[in-house]
């Protein structure tokens, strides 16, 4: 599996593109905006858009969702069904924020701990992991030993839980008991900045040291 970062929106989101070299067949996980620059990056590899995947409902993630799969037709699955109140607020969320105008969508799949998502040769594993929202997902590639986690987990930070129904204890199990435990050796993409390892961050991220 290969992979690209695409940085969309003035909050510089990580939209992640993913492919499988045998087939060509390509997941984009959370564009949020600036479809044209993702659909170009597509097109230089030649790939054909298999899958639209969302990690979780807030806009700068997810607010270029409706458009893509208007222009392509690919399904989208994820986020967790509990950010769907976050999906069907685009609008409040564009005003919120200083985003254009976009559309909520409902996703052709909502996703569950334990699911996997399958593009070509590629197979994702599915991770809920709420506390920065209560519907957020993880997506992760074993044999690359890649995660893409969203806003859960960032170089040396973590997600913000001041947001409706976030909560920091959630947010900290869910690094803890699910992403860790995934290995030292696993590299991530986060939704903003840097990407880093889970070792990295287990040793090193203040957030995760503290006593």
């Amino acid at each position: 599996m290969r992979y690209q970062i695409i940085p969309v929106t003035p909050f510089e989101q990580n939209c992640t593109l993913l492919w499988c070299e045998t087939s060509r067949q390509a997941a984009v996980i959370d564009p949020g905006g600036d479809i044209d620059r993702i659909l170009a990056a597509l097109a230089a590899e030649n790939l054909s858009l298999s899958k639209i995947l969302v990690t979780h409902g807030h806009i700068d993630h997810a607010g270029g969702v409706a458009a893509l799969a208007a222009r392509t037709g690919a399904p989208v699955e994820g986020p967790h069904k509990e950010d769907a109140f976050w999906i069907d607020g685009m609008a409040q969320q564009s005003h919120m924020f200083g985003f254009p105008d976009v559309e909520p969508f409902v996703p052709t799949r909502w996703l569950q701990d334990g699911d996997t998502v399958q593009f070509g040769e590629i197979s994702l594993q599915v991770l809920h992991c709420p506390g920065h929202t209560p519907g957020h997902v993880v997506f992760y590639h074993a044999p690359s030993r890649l995660a893409q986690v969203g806003d859960v987990l960032f170089q040396g930070s973590i997600g913000r839980t001041d947001f409706p129904r976030g909560d920091h204890a959630t947010l900290i199990a869910s690094i803890l008991n699910k992403l860790l435990p995934l290995g030292d050796d696993v590299t991530f993409i986060p939704g903003h900045g840097p990407t880093s390892t889970l070792g990295e961050e287990r040793r090193f991220n203040p957030f995760l040291t503290r006593k």
